[in-house]
């Protein structure tokens, strides 16, 4: 799915983007600006603002109200709207970053761009061809992987 994403929603954007979606985010844009954007992209405007997502349901642009504490309950509210998949896979991973699709990158040129004990210990890497940045499924993925299961059980309450 296209998302855009209010100021408000930077983290939620960044786990889109892990989870292979498109997502247009910045902090900088002004409502009337998201709104034109998603109307003319015909992305999902996410929003955690009230006022804004009146606004932009008024002039019939596809809208979500965010609302949620967590980020596994936001994400759960978004897979049972959207029928999201909150499975992480690196075959349709967006850069958290700029929201370009992440490629497999062999580990032998990743040397000079990582941590020596990352390269030491991780075989599987992926580089973001516009950033730059590499990723790994590092001690981080515990947490990623945490999240996304509470997430999915958080979803499976709110079918009750």
């Amino acid at each position: 799915m296209r998302f855009i994403t209010d100021g408000m929603l930077g983290k939620l954007t960044r786990w889109l983007r892990i989870l292979g979606h498109n997502v247009k985010y910045s902090n900088k844009l002004e409502d009337s600006q998201l709104i034109t954007i998603a109307k003319k992209e015909r992305r999902v405007l996410l929003t955690r603002d009230l006022e804004l997502y009146q606004q932009a349901t008024a002039k019939g642009v596809n809208t979500f109200y965010m609302d949620g504490k967590t980020e596994a309950e936001k994400l759960a509210k978004l897979a049972q709207r959207f029928n999201i998949k909150l499975e992480a896979d690196l075959t349709v991973s967006r850069c958290p970053k700029c929201n370009t699709r992440v490629k497999p990158i062999p580990k032998e040129k990743v040397a000079d761009k990582v941590e020596k004990t990352t390269y030491l210990y991780y075989d599987e890497f992926w580089e973001c061809p516009k950033c730059g940045q590499v990723y790994w499924q590092g001690a981080h993925w515990t947490r990623i992987r945490k999240t996304l299961e509470t997430a999915k059980e958080t979803l499976e309450n709110l079918k009750k």
